[in-house]
């Protein structure tokens, strides 16, 4: 048996995802795991979310949500179901557009992955890998450059941000109809979530968004929960859903091949290059903040 790793004090004070609100019944009593501990989860007949530590004597959808005392913390934000096992911030990291009424605002399905979260996160920051991995989607050959993009740790807000992201995709979204050069601001507002702002090909004055949230299971293995805020009036939610699956499950093999599967966050331990900016960057946040879970730390 796998000997749990030890949670640093970050972690366990962060709001970790851990369902899709639309996909957790009322009155069903579902369980998984975060963190190495096993939780169970529902909602009251008033909708509201109930998460606790799972024992051995619960069993499915028997159990009265009455008699749960030792509650955990729990939050509801962008449509999903958040907990903590400490002392997690009032607030959700903002994603401002996901409040705005025009647009078309989607849980993406969640898929296990045999990886940790921060391998995961640094994965969704790399445009290197847009024409090999994607291939006539995100990218093509012989658009394979990462051009100079800018990136910065901002204390103010406690994240990473990169800017100035730009690369030649053959179909961008669902809605593209032609190749265009895409431009991309990614943030790191959270060490196991990252969130996506690209062209909107609808509407050029505005951006589309894709965020993945990572519930980390264990340190080497995770449930990637996607989420969709889109400027879209033609297509319909399930191609929606398909065309972010379609990208995510190409990755999903390329991640459970990557080792160690934890992040190395010692600078020296692989070869950066340009495109791998945002991905230092992540390192030395994560590094800064005392992130250990799911990652190699520096040698002290």
């Amino acid at each position: 048996m796998t000997t749990p790793s030890p949670i640093d004090a970050v972690t366990r004070d962060l709001w970790q995802v851990i369902a899709a609100v639309d996909e957790t019944p009322v009155g069903v009593v579902s369980t998984t795991l975060l963190l190495d501990q096993r939780l169970a989860f529902s909602r009251d007949s008033e909708g509201n979310p109930v998460v606790w530590l799972r024992t051995n004597e619960e069993h499915g959808d028997e159990i009265d949500l009455a008699t749960v005392t030792a509650r955990l913390p729990v939050i509801i934000g962008y449509g999903y179901i958040w907990t903590s096992f400490g002392n997690p911030p009032d607030h959700l990291f903002p994603i401002p557009e996901y409040a705005e009424s025009d647009r078309v605002n989607m849980s993406c399905g969640s898929i296990g992955v045999g990886s940790s979260a921060p391998r995961i996160v640094e994965n969704f920051l790399d445009m290197g890998h847009f024409p090999y991995v994607h291939t006539d989607i995100l990218g093509a050959e012989p658009h394979t450059e990462v051009k100079e993009y800018d990136v910065e740790v901002s204390e103010e807000r406690d994240e990473v941000l990169a800017t100035r992201c730009r690369f030649f995709q053959p179909r961008a979204a669902l809605s593209a109809t032609e190749g265009i050069e895409v431009e991309y601001i990614y943030r790191v507002p959270h060490p196991f979530c990252s969130v996506l702002y690209k062209s909107c090909p609808e509407d050029v004055s505005r951006q589309d968004v894709i965020a993945i949230f990572l519930q980390p299971m264990t340190a080497e293995t995770t449930r990637a929960h996607l989420l969709q805020s889109m400027i879209d009036s033609t297509s319909t939610i399930t191609d929606l859903r398909r065309f972010q699956q379609t990208i995510f499950g190409q990755d999903k093999p390329i991640l459970e091949n990557q080792y160690p599967k934890r992040l190395p966050l010692d600078p020296r331990a692989e070869t950066p290059i340009r495109a791998d900016k945002s991905a230092i960057a992540y390192r030395r946040w994560l590094s800064q903040k005392g992130i250990t879970y799911g990652t190699i730390p520096m040698a002290s």
